[in-house]
């Protein structure tokens, strides 16, 4: 757990300290870096949907019929294009049957600000458990701005889910939004002049698409 604000968990192990070394590798090709996007994202899944609500059901197994557990609601995951596609799979890995939104922002690289480009979500948004993806939080903006199209439209029990953040992120998101938990793989140390996290992995979206 981040020790300054316990609504941020740092999910603490070590193949994830493994494929997060692999990440922030500038020597890291194309075809490695999707490969363990995907495989981060499996691993903090768990740690995402921790506080996911169940109730008791009845199953047959082959011996005899025993108690077990169902999710009560279901769940979306909503990645921020265009770097958020990158983790989808391996959150679909861990919750096959979880349906996916679609939020287009991109920076204005003159502003900083983010700015919307597409927007597709399920119809049940409302009565859904979100996990909002993005690999980094960086300044906050496209997060924040993100949350709120989310809230716009009726969700109400979203989580974050992130790979490198940084305190200056962390704290303008739970400004906006001080009700939603950000599970994260890192706390950096801040920004540079360009507004990318330190020491960070560079730009998430181009590695990953080779772009």
């Amino acid at each position: 757990m981040a020790k300054a604000n316990p609504a941020v968990q740092t999910v603490e192990h070590p193949l994830i300290a493994r494929s997060l070394t692999i990440l922030r590798d500038a020597s890291t090709d194309t075809t490695t870096f999707r490969r363990h996007l995907k495989i981060i994202a499996q691993l903090m899944t768990p740690a995402a949907t921790v506080s996911l609500a169940t109730k008791n059901t009845r199953v047959q197994t082959p011996l005899e019929e025993t108690e077990g557990s169902v999710l009560t609601g279901p769940v979306i995951v909503a990645p921020i294009l265009r770097a958020g596609i990158g983790m989808v799979d391996g959150l679909l890995e861990m919750i096959p049957d979880a349906t996916v939104a679609h939020i287009g922002l991109c920076r204005d690289e003159s502003t900083l600000e983010p700015k919307v480009y597409y927007q597709n979500y399920p119809s049940h948004l409302s009565q859904s458990h979100i996990i909002l993806v993005d690999p980094m939080l960086a300044t906050g903006g496209s997060s924040i701005a993100a949350a709120t199209l989310l809230k716009d439209r009726g969700a109400s029990s979203i989580t974050f889910l992130n790979l490198v953040s940084c305190p200056a992120g962390i704290d303008a998101f739970h400004a906006q939004h001080p009700d939603i938990a950000i599970v994260t793989a890192a706390v950096d140390q801040g920004l540079d002049d360009r507004a990318y996290i330190v020491p960070g992995l560079g730009d998430a979206g181009d590695r990953y698409f080779g772009t």
